[in-house]
Protein backbone atom coordinates (compact mmCIF):
# COMPACT_ATOMS: atom_id res chain seq x y z
CA UNK A 1 0.00 0.00 0.00
CA UNK A 2 1.10 3.54 -0.53
CA UNK A 3 0.60 6.53 1.68
CA UNK A 4 -2.53 8.58 1.33
CA UNK A 5 -0.77 11.23 -0.75
CA UNK A 6 0.66 8.83 -3.36
CA UNK A 7 -0.94 7.52 -6.53
CA UNK A 8 1.58 4.74 -7.08
CA UNK A 9 0.05 1.30 -6.48
CA UNK A 10 1.65 -1.66 -4.73
CA UNK A 11 0.53 -5.26 -4.60
CA UNK A 12 -1.35 -6.81 -1.73
CA UNK A 13 0.46 -9.24 0.51
CA UNK A 14 0.34 -12.92 -0.43
CA UNK A 15 -1.72 -15.23 1.73
CA UNK A 16 1.38 -17.05 2.97
CA UNK A 17 2.39 -14.13 5.18
CA UNK A 18 -0.45 -14.98 7.56
CA UNK A 19 -0.11 -17.70 10.20
CA UNK A 20 -2.33 -20.67 9.29
CA UNK A 21 -4.28 -20.25 12.51
CA UNK A 22 -5.31 -16.70 11.56
CA UNK A 23 -6.56 -17.94 8.20
CA UNK A 24 -8.41 -20.73 10.00
CA UNK A 25 -9.98 -18.26 12.42
CA UNK A 26 -11.35 -16.20 9.53
CA UNK A 27 -12.60 -19.24 7.63
CA UNK A 28 -14.42 -20.53 10.70
CA UNK A 29 -16.71 -17.55 10.22
CA UNK A 30 -17.42 -18.53 6.59
CA UNK A 31 -20.89 -19.97 7.21
CA UNK A 32 -22.22 -16.80 8.78
CA UNK A 33 -24.49 -14.39 6.91
CA UNK A 34 -23.28 -11.55 9.17
CA UNK A 35 -20.36 -9.73 7.52
CA UNK A 36 -17.03 -10.35 9.22
CA UNK A 37 -15.38 -7.60 11.26
CA UNK A 38 -12.98 -8.76 13.93
CA UNK A 39 -9.61 -8.48 15.59
CA UNK A 40 -7.82 -11.82 15.73
CA UNK A 41 -5.07 -12.22 18.31
CA UNK A 42 -2.25 -14.71 18.81
CA UNK A 43 -1.32 -14.13 22.48
CA UNK A 44 1.60 -16.56 22.25
CA UNK A 45 3.29 -14.24 19.76
CA UNK A 46 3.17 -11.42 22.30
CA UNK A 47 4.55 -13.77 24.96
CA UNK A 48 7.45 -14.78 22.72
CA UNK A 49 8.24 -11.15 21.96
CA UNK A 50 8.20 -10.26 25.65
CA UNK A 51 10.49 -13.19 26.45
CA UNK A 52 12.92 -12.07 23.72
CA UNK A 53 13.01 -8.57 25.12
CA UNK A 54 13.43 -9.85 28.68
CA UNK A 55 16.44 -11.91 27.53
CA UNK A 56 17.88 -8.90 25.69
CA UNK A 57 17.77 -6.44 28.58
CA UNK A 58 20.39 -6.56 31.36
CA UNK A 59 19.52 -8.03 34.77
CA UNK A 60 19.11 -4.55 36.23
CA UNK A 61 16.24 -3.74 33.85
CA UNK A 62 12.57 -4.40 34.61
CA UNK A 63 9.85 -4.71 31.95
CA UNK A 64 6.45 -3.22 32.75
CA UNK A 65 4.19 -3.77 29.75
CA UNK A 66 2.18 -0.67 28.72
CA UNK A 67 -1.41 -1.90 28.84
CA UNK A 68 -2.60 0.98 26.66
CA UNK A 69 -1.04 -0.71 23.60
CA UNK A 70 -3.34 -3.75 23.86
CA UNK A 71 -5.59 -4.47 26.83
CA UNK A 72 -7.27 -7.64 25.54
CA UNK A 73 -7.44 -9.97 28.58
CA UNK A 74 -6.02 -13.08 26.82
CA UNK A 75 -3.02 -11.03 25.72
CA UNK A 76 -2.50 -9.68 29.23
CA UNK A 77 -2.74 -13.19 30.68
CA UNK A 78 -0.12 -14.42 28.20
CA UNK A 79 2.24 -11.64 29.31
CA UNK A 80 1.58 -11.83 33.05
CA UNK A 81 4.05 -14.61 33.74
CA UNK A 82 6.80 -13.08 31.59
CA UNK A 83 6.95 -9.33 32.17
CA UNK A 84 7.85 -7.92 35.57
CA UNK A 85 4.63 -5.94 35.79
CA UNK A 86 2.22 -3.62 34.00
CA UNK A 87 2.16 0.11 33.34
CA UNK A 88 -1.42 1.37 33.70
CA UNK A 89 -3.08 4.69 32.87
CA UNK A 90 -6.68 4.29 34.05
CA UNK A 91 -8.87 2.46 36.54
CA UNK A 92 -9.96 0.09 33.78
CA UNK A 93 -6.36 -0.81 32.97
CA UNK A 94 -5.65 -1.31 36.67
CA UNK A 95 -8.49 -3.80 36.92
CA UNK A 96 -7.51 -5.64 33.70
CA UNK A 97 -3.86 -5.95 34.72
CA UNK A 98 -4.74 -7.07 38.24
CA UNK A 99 -7.19 -9.69 36.98
CA UNK A 100 -4.74 -11.04 34.40
CA UNK A 101 -2.02 -11.38 37.01
CA UNK A 102 -4.07 -13.05 39.71
CA UNK A 103 -5.67 -15.50 37.27
CA UNK A 104 -2.33 -16.45 35.69
CA UNK A 105 0.27 -16.50 38.43
CA UNK A 106 -1.95 -16.18 41.52
CA UNK A 107 -0.12 -13.20 42.94
CA UNK A 108 -0.69 -9.48 43.36
CA UNK A 109 -0.02 -7.48 40.22
CA UNK A 110 3.04 -5.26 40.15
CA UNK A 111 1.90 -1.93 38.74
CA UNK A 112 3.29 1.49 37.94
CA UNK A 113 0.79 4.21 37.04
CA UNK A 114 1.24 6.87 34.37
CA UNK A 115 -0.76 9.41 32.42
CA UNK A 116 -1.81 13.06 32.68
CA UNK A 117 -4.97 14.27 34.39
CA UNK A 118 -5.41 11.31 36.73
CA UNK A 119 -8.87 11.48 38.28
CA UNK A 120 -9.56 11.40 41.99
CA UNK A 121 -11.13 7.95 41.57
CA UNK A 122 -8.10 6.68 39.67
CA UNK A 123 -5.63 8.01 42.25
CA UNK A 124 -7.75 6.58 45.07
CA UNK A 125 -7.67 3.15 43.46
CA UNK A 126 -3.90 3.34 43.01
CA UNK A 127 -3.33 4.36 46.61
CA UNK A 128 -5.66 1.63 47.89
CA UNK A 129 -3.85 -1.02 45.84
CA UNK A 130 -0.42 0.11 46.97
CA UNK A 131 1.07 0.28 43.48
CA UNK A 132 4.84 0.32 43.23
CA UNK A 133 5.01 3.88 41.93
CA UNK A 134 2.75 6.63 40.68
CA UNK A 135 4.37 8.69 37.93
CA UNK A 136 3.30 12.16 39.01
CA UNK A 137 2.65 14.79 36.31
CA UNK A 138 2.33 18.05 38.28
CA UNK A 139 2.51 19.80 41.65
CA UNK A 140 -1.26 19.50 42.02
CA UNK A 141 -1.19 15.77 41.33
CA UNK A 142 1.54 15.34 43.93
CA UNK A 143 -0.62 17.15 46.49
CA UNK A 144 -3.63 15.00 45.62
CA UNK A 145 -1.64 11.81 46.06
CA UNK A 146 -0.31 13.03 49.42
CA UNK A 147 -3.83 13.87 50.62
CA UNK A 148 -5.22 10.48 49.59
CA UNK A 149 -2.29 8.68 51.20
CA UNK A 150 -3.02 10.54 54.43
CA UNK A 151 -6.70 9.60 54.29
CA UNK A 152 -5.75 5.94 53.81
CA UNK A 153 -3.05 5.98 56.47
CA UNK A 154 -0.25 5.00 54.14
CA UNK A 155 2.85 6.34 52.41
CA UNK A 156 3.09 6.32 48.61
CA UNK A 157 6.14 6.09 46.39
CA UNK A 158 6.02 8.56 43.49
CA UNK A 159 8.31 9.33 40.61
CA UNK A 160 8.22 12.75 38.97
CA UNK A 161 7.65 12.70 35.24
CA UNK A 162 10.21 15.01 33.68
CA UNK A 163 9.77 17.21 30.61
CA UNK A 164 13.45 17.90 29.87
CA UNK A 165 15.04 20.91 28.31
CA UNK A 166 16.11 20.41 24.68
CA UNK A 167 19.08 18.09 24.53
CA UNK A 168 20.75 16.11 21.74
CA UNK A 169 21.38 12.52 22.81
CA UNK A 170 22.87 11.35 19.51
CA UNK A 171 22.90 12.81 15.97
CA UNK A 172 19.64 10.90 15.35
CA UNK A 173 17.89 11.47 18.69
CA UNK A 174 16.98 14.73 20.41
CA UNK A 175 14.71 15.28 23.41
CA UNK A 176 12.59 18.15 24.62
CA UNK A 177 12.11 19.78 21.23
CA UNK A 178 8.31 19.93 21.32
CA UNK A 179 5.97 21.58 23.78
CA UNK A 180 3.64 18.97 25.27
CA UNK A 181 1.25 18.85 28.25
CA UNK A 182 3.09 15.89 29.74
CA UNK A 183 5.22 15.94 32.85
CA UNK A 184 6.91 18.66 34.87
CA UNK A 185 9.17 21.11 33.07
CA UNK A 186 12.77 20.62 34.11
CA UNK A 187 13.06 24.21 35.37
CA UNK A 188 10.02 23.66 37.64
CA UNK A 189 11.28 20.52 39.34
CA UNK A 190 13.04 22.26 42.24
CA UNK A 191 9.87 23.67 43.87
CA UNK A 192 8.03 20.39 43.33
CA UNK A 193 10.84 18.45 45.00
CA UNK A 194 10.91 20.97 47.85
CA UNK A 195 7.15 20.58 48.33
CA UNK A 196 7.46 16.79 48.27
CA UNK A 197 10.08 16.83 51.01
CA UNK A 198 7.56 18.51 53.30
CA UNK A 199 4.83 15.92 52.64
CA UNK A 200 5.19 12.99 55.06
CA UNK A 201 2.83 10.70 53.12
CA UNK A 202 4.77 10.66 49.84
CA UNK A 203 8.28 9.56 49.02
CA UNK A 204 9.98 10.65 45.81
CA UNK A 205 11.64 7.46 44.66
CA UNK A 206 13.04 8.82 41.41
CA UNK A 207 12.13 10.12 38.00
CA UNK A 208 10.05 9.10 34.99
CA UNK A 209 10.79 9.89 31.34
CA UNK A 210 8.56 9.18 28.37
CA UNK A 211 10.01 11.30 25.58
CA UNK A 212 11.02 8.74 22.93
CA UNK A 213 8.51 7.17 20.55
CA UNK A 214 8.84 4.32 18.04
CA UNK A 215 12.63 4.43 17.98
CA UNK A 216 14.38 1.96 15.65
CA UNK A 217 17.95 3.01 16.47
CA UNK A 218 19.14 0.58 19.15
CA UNK A 219 22.39 2.42 19.90
CA UNK A 220 20.53 5.72 20.20
CA UNK A 221 18.00 4.13 22.55
CA UNK A 222 20.76 2.86 24.80
CA UNK A 223 22.30 6.35 24.75
CA UNK A 224 18.91 7.72 25.79
CA UNK A 225 18.79 5.30 28.73
CA UNK A 226 22.31 6.37 29.68
CA UNK A 227 21.23 10.02 29.58
CA UNK A 228 18.21 9.24 31.81
CA UNK A 229 20.47 7.55 34.34
CA UNK A 230 23.03 10.34 34.36
CA UNK A 231 20.42 13.08 34.61
CA UNK A 232 18.62 11.27 37.43
CA UNK A 233 21.82 10.71 39.41
CA UNK A 234 22.85 14.36 39.15
CA UNK A 235 19.39 15.69 40.01
CA UNK A 236 18.92 13.27 42.91
CA UNK A 237 22.27 14.26 44.38
CA UNK A 238 21.48 17.97 43.98
CA UNK A 239 18.10 17.71 45.76
CA UNK A 240 18.81 14.98 48.28
CA UNK A 241 16.61 12.33 46.64
CA UNK A 242 17.25 8.69 47.50
CA UNK A 243 17.30 7.41 43.89
CA UNK A 244 15.40 4.12 43.84
CA UNK A 245 13.72 4.23 40.42
CA UNK A 246 14.57 5.52 36.98
CA UNK A 247 11.63 4.88 34.65
CA UNK A 248 12.73 5.36 31.03
CA UNK A 249 9.27 4.81 29.53
CA UNK A 250 8.65 3.00 26.28
CA UNK A 251 9.70 4.03 22.79
CA UNK A 252 11.02 0.80 21.26
CA UNK A 253 9.92 0.96 17.65
CA UNK A 254 8.45 -1.35 15.04
CA UNK A 255 9.59 -0.89 11.43
CA UNK A 256 7.62 0.66 8.63
CA UNK A 257 7.95 -0.21 4.97
CA UNK A 258 11.61 -0.38 3.83
CA UNK A 259 12.82 0.19 7.40
CA UNK A 260 15.16 -2.03 9.38
CA UNK A 261 13.96 -3.75 12.52
CA UNK A 262 15.31 -2.63 15.89
CA UNK A 263 18.57 -4.54 16.39
CA UNK A 264 18.23 -6.41 19.69
CA UNK A 265 21.86 -7.54 19.62
CA UNK A 266 23.06 -3.94 19.45
CA UNK A 267 20.62 -2.94 22.16
CA UNK A 268 21.87 -5.73 24.41
CA UNK A 269 25.50 -4.83 23.84
CA UNK A 270 25.03 -1.11 24.45
CA UNK A 271 22.82 -1.50 27.51
CA UNK A 272 25.15 -4.15 28.89
CA UNK A 273 27.89 -1.52 29.11
CA UNK A 274 25.80 0.69 31.42
CA UNK A 275 26.08 0.53 35.20
CA UNK A 276 23.11 2.01 37.09
CA UNK A 277 23.68 2.98 40.73
CA UNK A 278 23.49 0.07 43.12
CA UNK A 279 19.95 -0.41 44.38
CA UNK A 280 18.35 1.64 41.58
CA UNK A 281 15.62 -0.04 39.56
CA UNK A 282 15.47 0.84 35.87
CA UNK A 283 11.96 0.39 34.46
CA UNK A 284 11.17 0.00 30.76
CA UNK A 285 7.55 0.43 29.65
CA UNK A 286 7.33 -1.17 26.19
CA UNK A 287 3.98 -1.52 24.49
CA UNK A 288 3.84 -1.70 20.71
CA UNK A 289 7.14 -3.58 20.34
CA UNK A 290 5.71 -6.50 22.33
CA UNK A 291 2.21 -6.76 20.85
CA UNK A 292 2.27 -5.24 17.36
CA UNK A 293 2.80 -8.60 15.65
CA UNK A 294 0.22 -10.49 17.70
CA UNK A 295 -2.92 -8.94 16.21
CA UNK A 296 -4.78 -8.85 12.88
CA UNK A 297 -7.74 -6.77 11.77
CA UNK A 298 -10.12 -8.65 9.47
CA UNK A 299 -13.03 -7.03 7.64
CA UNK A 300 -15.33 -8.33 4.92
CA UNK A 301 -15.79 -6.57 1.58
CA UNK A 302 -19.46 -5.59 1.35
CA UNK A 303 -19.34 -3.71 -1.95
CA UNK A 304 -17.11 -3.07 -4.96
CA UNK A 305 -17.70 -0.05 -7.14
CA UNK A 306 -15.88 2.12 -9.64
CA UNK A 307 -16.13 5.90 -9.25
CA UNK A 308 -14.34 8.40 -11.51
CA UNK A 309 -11.83 5.79 -12.59
CA UNK A 310 -11.06 4.40 -9.11
CA UNK A 311 -12.13 1.01 -7.76
CA UNK A 312 -13.34 1.15 -4.18
CA UNK A 313 -13.71 -1.83 -1.85
CA UNK A 314 -16.17 -1.00 0.94
CA UNK A 315 -15.64 -2.89 4.23
CA UNK A 316 -17.86 -3.95 7.11
CA UNK A 317 -15.65 -1.83 9.28
CA UNK A 318 -13.19 0.98 8.70
CA UNK A 319 -11.32 3.59 10.69
CA UNK A 320 -13.85 3.43 13.55
CA UNK A 321 -12.42 -0.06 14.14
CA UNK A 322 -8.85 0.41 12.88
CA UNK A 323 -7.97 4.10 13.09
CA UNK A 324 -4.20 3.81 13.09
CA UNK A 325 -3.47 3.92 9.32
CA UNK A 326 -5.52 7.11 8.91
CA UNK A 327 -4.06 8.82 11.99
CA UNK A 328 -0.43 8.21 11.14
CA UNK A 329 -0.75 8.33 7.35
CA UNK A 330 1.73 5.49 6.98
CA UNK A 331 1.54 2.43 4.71
CA UNK A 332 -0.29 -0.57 6.07
CA UNK A 333 -0.90 -3.40 3.63
CA UNK A 334 -3.34 -6.31 3.70
CA UNK A 335 -3.94 -9.87 2.55
CA UNK A 336 -7.10 -11.16 0.85
CA UNK A 337 -8.72 -14.33 2.21
CA UNK A 338 -11.16 -15.68 -0.41
CA UNK A 339 -14.53 -16.86 0.90
CA UNK A 340 -16.85 -19.16 -1.01
CA UNK A 341 -20.06 -18.19 0.74
CA UNK A 342 -22.45 -16.21 -1.54
CA UNK A 343 -26.14 -16.54 -0.61
CA UNK A 344 -27.66 -14.50 -3.43
CA UNK A 345 -29.07 -15.45 -6.85
CA UNK A 346 -27.50 -12.41 -8.56
CA UNK A 347 -23.92 -12.01 -9.79
CA UNK A 348 -21.13 -11.66 -7.28
CA UNK A 349 -19.11 -8.47 -8.05
CA UNK A 350 -15.36 -8.94 -8.46
CA UNK A 351 -12.28 -7.25 -9.90
CA UNK A 352 -9.05 -8.75 -11.21
CA UNK A 353 -5.54 -7.33 -11.58
CA UNK A 354 -6.56 -3.80 -10.68
CA UNK A 355 -5.64 -1.23 -8.02
CA UNK A 356 -8.26 -0.75 -5.33
CA UNK A 357 -8.76 1.81 -2.59
CA UNK A 358 -10.10 0.29 0.63
CA UNK A 359 -12.70 2.32 2.50
CA UNK A 360 -15.02 1.77 5.42
CA UNK A 361 -18.73 2.20 6.13
CA UNK A 362 -18.57 5.67 7.70
CA UNK A 363 -20.13 8.80 6.22
CA UNK A 364 -16.81 10.58 5.79
CA UNK A 365 -14.19 10.61 3.01
CA UNK A 366 -11.54 10.21 5.71
CA UNK A 367 -12.58 6.57 6.16
CA UNK A 368 -9.73 5.14 4.07
CA UNK A 369 -7.55 2.22 5.15
CA UNK A 370 -5.50 1.73 1.97
CA UNK A 371 -5.08 3.45 -1.39
CA UNK A 372 -4.31 2.03 -4.84
CA UNK A 373 -3.33 -1.48 -3.80
CA UNK A 374 -2.99 -3.90 -6.72
CA UNK A 375 -5.15 -6.99 -6.17
CA UNK A 376 -5.08 -10.11 -8.33
CA UNK A 377 -8.68 -10.98 -7.51
CA UNK A 378 -11.14 -9.47 -5.08
CA UNK A 379 -14.85 -10.28 -4.64
CA UNK A 380 -17.60 -8.99 -2.46
CA UNK A 381 -17.64 -11.38 0.50
CA UNK A 382 -13.88 -11.86 0.61
CA UNK A 383 -12.10 -10.78 3.78
CA UNK A 384 -9.20 -8.33 3.99
CA UNK A 385 -6.76 -9.03 6.80
CA UNK A 386 -4.40 -6.30 8.01
CA UNK A 387 -1.43 -7.83 9.86
CA UNK A 388 0.43 -6.01 12.62
CA UNK A 389 -2.71 -4.64 14.19
CA UNK A 390 -1.86 -5.85 17.67
CA UNK A 391 -0.88 -2.44 19.08
CA UNK A 392 -3.03 0.67 19.25
CA UNK A 393 -5.69 -1.02 17.12
CA UNK A 394 -8.98 -1.87 18.83
CA UNK A 395 -8.03 0.26 21.86
CA UNK A 396 -7.27 3.39 19.83
CA UNK A 397 -10.33 3.40 17.61
CA UNK A 398 -13.75 5.04 17.91
CA UNK A 399 -16.00 2.00 17.96
CA UNK A 400 -19.25 3.89 18.63
CA UNK A 401 -19.02 6.33 15.71
CA UNK A 402 -22.28 6.20 13.70
CA UNK A 403 -23.51 3.39 15.91
CA UNK A 404 -22.23 0.56 13.74
CA UNK A 405 -21.48 -2.71 15.57
CA UNK A 406 -18.09 -2.98 17.20
CA UNK A 407 -15.41 -5.24 15.82
CA UNK A 408 -15.30 -8.59 17.58
CA UNK A 409 -12.17 -9.74 19.39
CA UNK A 410 -11.21 -13.40 19.17
CA UNK A 411 -8.19 -15.57 19.88
CA UNK A 412 -6.68 -17.61 17.04
CA UNK A 413 -6.46 -21.35 17.70
CA UNK A 414 -3.20 -22.39 19.32
CA UNK A 415 -2.45 -25.32 17.01
CA UNK A 416 0.61 -24.72 14.84
CA UNK A 417 0.84 -21.15 16.06
CA UNK A 418 4.59 -21.20 15.74
CA UNK A 419 4.62 -19.01 12.62
CA UNK A 420 6.41 -15.80 13.64
CA UNK A 421 5.01 -12.50 12.43
CA UNK A 422 8.55 -11.40 11.55
CA UNK A 423 8.11 -13.02 8.11
CA UNK A 424 6.11 -10.06 6.83
CA UNK A 425 8.02 -7.30 8.58
CA UNK A 426 10.17 -6.44 5.59
CA UNK A 427 7.16 -5.84 3.35
CA UNK A 428 4.60 -4.34 5.70
CA UNK A 429 4.17 -0.71 6.58
CA UNK A 430 3.51 0.02 10.27
CA UNK A 431 0.86 2.21 11.71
Amino acid sequence: MTSASSSESTAMLPLRVLPPTVIEAVRRLDASTTPVSAYIYCPEVAALRAARLRETLPPWAEVFYAVKANAFPPVLRALAGIVDGFEVASEREVDLAAAATTSTIATKARLVASGPGKSEANLTRLVELGVEAINVESMLELQRVARLAQLHGTRVCVTLRVSPRPVHITPTLALGQNTTPFGIAEEQLAPVLAAASALPTVEVGGFHFHVVCNNLDAAAHAAYVQWCLGWSQRTAALHGVDLQIVDVGGGLGVPGEAQEELDLAVLAECLGALRPPAGTRVIFEPGRWIVDDCGYYAAEVTDLKRTNGTWFAVLRGGIHHFLRPAVYGTPHNFTVIPRGFWPYDFARPEIRDAPVTVVGELCTPADVLARDVLVQRLRVGDVLVFPRAGSYGWEMSVQEFLGHPRAARIVAPRAQQETPATEHRAVLGSG
